[in-house]
């Protein structure tokens, strides 16, 4: 099993270099068959993003929209009972004693009549909030839809590259799998860090005219030596790669 790897066979360091160099070569394979997706991988999700944004601002304004329907027909009920309340303070008007209890009313029926004020004033607000809160709706709608169909598109054109690439990246992989056997996981773990770090993803070059295949910076005779040996990990002291002897 992979887990096992250099605990059941010991593995001699020019082993493990080259085995190396080989993931290497096989996971230069794979970026080139990547390079075919070109931006769509993060398009996509860009677009997933965004959409997902979209979404949760749409669900927001409706939401904001319930708000304001809820507290229309709550100002409305109030509006119809302060007119309730108007029409029987009238009729007590008709049956009074006194001037005291005339005034009385009067006051009650003012006030009811300030909260009708208030109450439409409120609707007013609240439909001028509401028709924004619409056009903010159809808007954010329509921008969802538009980025929809540009994502469904995208990844039809990436599920496509995917299906058509997806056997040789799976022959590619195996090969990876069975180099990585002979390879212990610190050198796995430095390997990965450096191509993460490079822009090509060239952690493991080898020497090309005296000079490092990555950055191209001379190397000195007697370090060429020591890199064809293999007896130990050489790395480029401008670039950081891992130095191997050329193919031949």
């Amino acid at each position: 099993m992979a887990q096992k790897k250099t605990s059941e066979v010991d593995y001699s360091m020019q082993e493990k270099i080259m085995a190396l160099y080989e993931l290497q070569k096989i996971d230069s394979q794979i970026d080139e068959i990547n390079k075919v997706k070109g931006e769509l991988p993060l398009e996509v999700q860009d677009l997933e993003d965004e959409i997902a944004g979209l979404n949760t601002r749409i669900d927001n304004i409706n939401a904001e929209i319930e708000e304001i329907n809820s507290l229309t027909k709550q100002r409305k009920r109030e509006v119809d009972q302060a007119k309730i309340q108007i029409s029987h303070y009238k009729e007590q008007q008709n049956n009074v004693r006194n001037n005291r209890e005339f005034d009385a009313i009067t006051k009650e029926i003012e006030y009811q009549e300030l909260e009708i004020e208030l109450a439409e004033k409120r609707l007013k607000e609240y439909a001028v909030n509401l028709k924004g809160k619409k056009a903010h709706l159809d808007d954010a709608e329509a921008i969802a839809a538009e980025r929809t169909a540009d994502l469904t598109a995208k990844r039809a054109e990436l599920d496509s590259i995917e299906a058509e690439t997806a056997d040789q990246v799976a022959t590619l992989q195996a090969k990876a799998e069975k180099a990585k056997v002979k390879i212990d996981e610190r050198l796995l773990v430095a390997y990965n860090r450096i191509r993460r770090s490079v822009r090509n993803g060239l952690a493991v070059v080898t020497i090309q005219r005296d000079a490092c295949g990555g950055c191209f910076n001379r190397i000195p005779p007697q370090r060429q030596v020591d890199i064809r040996h293999g007896k130990k990990l050489i790395v480029c002291e401008y670039c950081g790669r891992i130095l191997v002897a050329d193919e031949e």
